[in-house]
């Protein structure tokens, strides 16, 4: 008897542990930064109603390919692009011809941010200023010589993309190389 009132408080006890678990990681899984498309595509549809409700993206200060400081805070009043990117990630390189079709594209309605993460190691400025030339690119590149936007949108790997409404609103993150139709569709989404 006593073997299986220990066997029957065990079975409960493995229950409510197991019951716990799934409901803490329902719970951390809706209040981490979607990494894939899809993730951000249900945040955005249960999210369009509620625009005003949308973070407000984190603020840094870069520089422009003439040595200014600009805050993005500034950039409002059309939408911004930012993808922060190196050239020695081959990811990152891979999707370079996808962003330059997109800003030959989208150029004139969405502020595209190109960000280097200029370290001054690895990539300096004029290193990411001879990549864009070499490539032929025609998109801006600005430089994250402090690191301060890595910082502000906790960059553990890159590439990285982020969409921000006119507003300065957070409205997309996708984490990783970005496929020339992930980055229309996404694109579409936002702007229309």
């Amino acid at each position: 008897m006593k073997k299986g009132k220990t066997l029957l408080i065990l079975s409960a006890l493995l229950i409510v542990l197991l019951g716990g678990a799934g409901l803490a990681y329902s719970r951390l899984s809706t209040d981490t930064a979607p990494e894939s498309v899809s993730e951000t595509e249900q945040i955005q549809e249960n999210q369009e109603s509620q625009n005003s409700e949308l973070p407000f993206a984190p603020d840094f200060t870069f520089l422009n390919a003439d040595g200014e400081e600009i805050r993005l805070a500034d950039l409002t009043g059309k939408p911004v692009l930012l993808n922060f990117w190196a050239t020695w990630c081959p990811p990152c390189r891979e999707e370079m011809p996808h962003f330059e079709k997109a800003y030959s594209e989208y150029g004139e309605t969405v502020q595209f941010l190109m960000m280097n993460e200029t370290d001054g190691v690895r990539d300096t400025v004029d290193s990411a200023k001879e990549f864009r030339e070499e490539n032929s690119y025609t998109f801006p590149v600005y430089f994250d010589t402090k690191g301060e936007g890595a910082r502000a949108y906790s960059v553990l790997s890159i590439p990285l993309t982020v969409f921000l409404d006119a507003e300065g609103r957070l409205v997309y993150q996708h984490i990783g190389a970005l496929t020339e139709e992930e980055l229309f569709s996404m694109l579409e989404r936002q702007i229309n």
